[in-house]
């Protein structure tokens, strides 16, 4: 497959979860503008940070006299996932120059690296497709968080209209894709366990990093193990 074949594949790919990431998108825009960012303000996240959830603990914070050392802390606990999606891309990213990598993985989310990971197992996943599902993605995330910005001062409750489940809708969606069986499922017992017994004990977002590497080690140790049987 070649480069505009591939790119295109990952933009067609991604359409589906494109939607709702537009629709929970609406949702940090209608919080973005009774928090008081301008609408260009937002635009200037979404195209510097590109990174739905830290987005959310950014508005969050977001006061007049911004507390910028302890968002940057808690940006970056939230964000420190993308060191193991970034692992996992190696296969993807194999060959690609040092700058070309560090671009296009500004490109990368939840949705584009779980879309591009399910089509890796297929043999179809290239950097190009990647890269289409990340320009697809800011594209309707663009798009869904400026509208929502501008409907900001009718809509006061949003989860009224149930706009929040989105959130909760496709990050479902995707984890079912990336289900390969038996051999999953106690890393994700364990990755499920150690992210709400750390939100139970310990306040910001280190529950999405000690689930995120409980579960990666657990499923480290079983492919060793598996390896080791083998031989």
């Amino acid at each position: 497959m070649n480069m505009q074949n591939s790119f295109q594949s990952g933009v067609v790919a991604n359409l589906p979860v494109s939607l709702s990431v537009a629709a929970y998108g609406g949702v940090l825009g209608v919080l973005a503008a009774q928090k008081g960012l301008t609408g260009l303000e937002l635009l200037a996240m979404n195209l510097m940070v590109f990174a739905g959830s830290a987005q959310f603990v950014i508005v969050e914070m977001w006061t007049r006299s911004l507390p910028i050392f302890e968002i940057t802390l808690a940006v970056l606990a939230v964000n420190m996932r993308y060191l193991l999606i970034g692992a996992s891309l190696k296969p993807v990213f194999s060959g690609q120059p040092l700058r070309r990598k560090l671009y296009i993985m500004h490109f990368v989310a939840d949705e584009n690296w779980a879309v591009t990971m399910a089509a890796h197992r297929k043999g179809k996943a290239t950097i190009w497709f990647l890269f289409g599902g990340g320009l697809c993605l800011i594209t309707f995330w663009c798009a869904g968080t400026l509208s929502g910005h501008g409907l900001g001062s009718f809509i006061q409750n949003p989860e009224t209209y149930a706009m929040d489940f989105a959130f909760i809708a496709v990050f479902t969606a995707l984890a079912v894709s990336l289900w390969r069986g038996k051999q999953d499922l106690l890393p994700w017992i364990i990755a499920a366990g150690l992210a709400v017994a750390t939100e139970k004990l310990i306040p910001g977002k280190w529950y999405i990093i000690t689930g995120g590497v409980g579960g990666a080690l657990i499923s480290a140790i079983q492919h060793t193990r598996t390896g080791d049987e083998a031989k």
